[in-house]
C-alpha cells in the first residue's frame, strides 16, 4: 500500500507539471503577457521596460524555467486587481467553496442512496419510474437556472432564506442544493445500477437464510459489495463541484474560488487565474489519489496497478 501510495504521489506531480505547462503556454500563446500589466495607454518604452522587469524578453524555455520555480515556491504574482500575492488570496476563498462543495455532496448522497436503493428493490414499480424520472430531470437541469428559480421562491417569495450574504446554514442551503443537484441524480441512478448487480447473487441468499433481516441484507451485504461503483462516483462528483462551482458562486454572489476566478476572467487578471486553476487542479488530484486509496479499504481484491 505505502509503495502505491508513492506511485499515485509521483504521478501526481506529473501531472502538476503538465497543469503548470499548460497554464503557462495559454498565457503566452494568447499574445503578449506585457500588456496586461501595462494597459492601453502604455508607451512603447513603458513596454520595453517591462518586459525586461518581468523576464518577458527572454526565451520561452528561460521564462518557463523561472515560472515552474516560482510556482513550487508558491508564487504565481501578484493580482493585478488586489494588489496581492496571488496564492494567499485564493487558498483564503478555498475554505469556502470546499464547505459548499461538502454540504452540496451530502445533501446529494443523503438523497441519491435511499432513492437508488429503493429504486433497485421495487424495480419496475411507479416508485421507481417517479425516482429515475426526477433524477433525469435533475441531471437535465441547467445550474444558473435552477439557481436563479430557487433564489425567486425561497428568498423572494417565501423569504426563508438570504438572498446573499448570511452566515451558517440558511446562506449556504440554496447555493449547495442548486450545486448538488446534479450529483444527487447521476449519485442515484449509479447506485440503482450497482444495487441491480448484486441484489440476486447467491451470498444474499446465504445471508437470508442465516436469518438476517432483509435491510440487513440490503445494507450490510448488497450494498458494502456494491459500494466501489458509488464510491466512485461520489468522489468524481465531489471533483465536479470543487471544480464546476464557478455558475453557481456567481449567481449567488457566494465568496469563494470560483466567483473569484470569474472575477480574475472579467478583470483579465491572470496571475489570479494561474493560482485558482493550479489550486483546483492539485485538489482533484488528490481527491483522486483518496479515492483510490478508499477502494484498498473497501475491498482489498481490487488491483491496484
Amino acid at each position: 500500500m505505502i509503495a502505491y501510495l508513492f506511485r499515485r504521489l509521483a504521478w501526481a506531480v506529473v501531472l502538476l507539471f503538465g497543469i503548470t505547462l499548460a497554464v503557462f503556454l495559454v498565457v503566452h500563446l494568447s499574445g503578449d503577457p506585457t500588456a496586461l500589466y501595462v494597459g492601453p495607454e502604455g508607451t512603447r518604452e513603458d513596454y520595453e521596460m517591462v518586459r525586461a522587469a518581468l523576464g518577458f524578453d527572454r526565451p520561452l524555455p528561460e521564462q518557463y524555467g523561472r515560472f515552474l520555480l516560482r510556482a513550487v515556491q508558491g508564487d504565481f504574482g501578484r493580482s493585478l486587481r488586489h494588489q496581492q500575492p496571488t496564492l494567499p488570496l485564493v487558498l483564503t476563498r478555498f475554505p469556502a467553496t470546499l464547505k459548499l462543495a461538502l454540504v452540496a455532496m451530502a445533501l446529494a448522497v443523503a438523497l441519491a442512496l435511499p432513492l437508488g436503493i429503493l429504486s433497485a428493490l421495487r424495480r419496475n414499480s411507479v416508485l421507481d419510474t417517479f425516482a429515475m424520472a426526477f433524477a433525469l430531470s435533475g441531471q437535465c437541469m441547467p445550474t444558473f437556472w435552477l439557481g436563479i428559480l430557487l433564489i425567486l421562491v425561497f428568498a423572494v417569495q417565501l423569504r426563508w432564506v438570504p438572498v446573499y450574504g448570511g452566515e451558517g446554514l440558511a446562506a449556504l442551503a440554496l447555493p449547495a442544493l442548486t450545486l448538488g443537484v446534479w450529483a444527487m441524480a447521476r449519485t442515484a441512478r449509479i447506485t440503482r445500477s450497482s444495487m441491480l448487480e448484486v441484489l440476486h447473487q447467491d451470498f444474499l441468499r446465504t445471508a437470508r437464510a442465516k436469518g438476517i433481516s432483509e435491510w440487513g441484507v440490503v445494507l450490510r451485504h448488497a450494498l458494502r459489495n456494491g459500494a466501489i461503483p458509488i464510491v466512485t462516483a461520489i468522489g468524481l462528483e465531489l471533483g465536479n463541484l470543487l471544480g464546476g462551482a464557478v455558475i453557481t458562486e456567481a449567481v449567488f454572489a457566494y465568496p469563494g474560488v470560483g466567483r473569484l476566478a470569474v472575477e480574475a476572467v472579467v478583470n483579465k487578471d491572470v496571475p489570479l487565474l494561474q493560482a485558482v486553476v493550479f489550486t483546483v487542479a492539485a485538489s482533484l488530484i488528490l481527491l483522486n489519489v483518496a479515492i483510490d486509496l478508499l477502494y484498498m479499504a473497501l475491498d482489498p481484491r481490487v488491483r491496484l496497478a
